[in-house]
């Protein structure tokens, strides 16, 4: 009977644990939401007021005027686009070298332990980095600049990614792909790669919704441009510095543009993560 009791007071004491445990953890999960949900909220209530047509179809106007952010979307969308397409397939292969064969060797560790410090890296010293090797010497900001800034970004979150979604494939589909006859390169390619592309491409995804914000960077090489311009070689408007000058402007129609636009940069990434959850979800079969 003793023991009886013992047991149902041990169970009794357990049980109460894991409920204080479970109401903390909803309510520091509604703490979260709820913070989450009145910035959400104060950003629609301002930037919605300032969207409409002119928004995306008038250039930047000066003090007092009216106008819209067509250049500086435009040239966030190209210097975005350029960056994701030159560090990401840096990422990746680098992301399969360490995962296919960086079990071996030095150079694997080394790569990791650089690739760690770039990810925890402020991204306004990746902005020096690129005014001091390239914006110095070419005398003038640029995209181009600002293009290599946002690429240096993307590496490491692309090389992370790629690493850990192929880790996760099973050993035994490389095995049985190797045991049919297929050549290593085959194996990456059409087995591990592509077990893995979901993953892959949602680690795409957080790298272009992390430098789809990103403004230091752009400070240091890419400047902005209160007017129409496509050439990558001089200063180009973009949506995150754009937003840091209209927002510290005693101007009331620049800071609504500022609303805007932080609202258009979070439509954008909310609109990417749904798409990748969406079409490049695992689908399993049905019989």
């Amino acid at each position: 009977m003793n023991a009886s009791a013992a047991f149902m007071s041990l169970y009794s004491r357990r049980l109460w644990i894991n409920r204080l445990n479970l109401a903390v953890s909803r309510l520091t999960m509604l703490l979260g939401l709820f913070w989450l949900g009145w910035l959400l909220l104060t950003l629609f209530e301002a930037g919605f007021k300032a969207l409409g047509p002119a928004l995306f179809f008038t250039m930047t106007p000066p003090p007092g005027a009216s106008g819209g952010l067509s250049n500086a979307i435009a040239g966030s969308l190209i210097m975005a686009a350029m960056g994701t397409l030159i560090g990401t397939p840096i990422g990746m292969m680098a992301g399969i070298y360490l995962a296919e064969f960086g079990s071996r060797g030095w150079l694997a560790p080394v790569t990791r332990f650089i690739n760690d410090i770039l990810l925890s890296a402020p991204s306004i010293v990746v902005g020096l980095f690129v005014y001091e090797v390239y914006v110095i010497h070419t005398r003038h900001f640029s995209a181009w600049a600002g293009t290599m800034a946002l690429a240096l970004i993307v590496i490491p979150v692309v090389i992370r990614t790629t690493e850990n979604m192929l880790r996760l494939v099973p050993d035994s589909l490389r095995e049985a792909a190797a045991a049919l006859g297929a050549p290593q390169w085959k194996v990456i390619t059409l087995v591990t790669v592509r077990a893995a592309k979901a993953g892959i491409i949602t680690g795409i995804l957080l790298a272009v919704a992390r430098i789809g914000g990103e403004t230091a960077p752009l400070l240091f090489t890419a400047l902005n441009n209160q007017f129409w311009s496509l050439d990558l070689n001089q200063p180009m408007a973009n949506l995150p510095v754009v937003i840091f000058q209209f927002a510290m402007s005693p101007y009331e129609n620049w800071q609504h543009l500022a609303w805007a636009g932080a609202l258009i940069i979070t439509l954008g990434v909310l609109v990417l993560n749904i798409l990748a959850r969406v079409f490049f979800r695992n689908k399993t079969p049905t019989y």
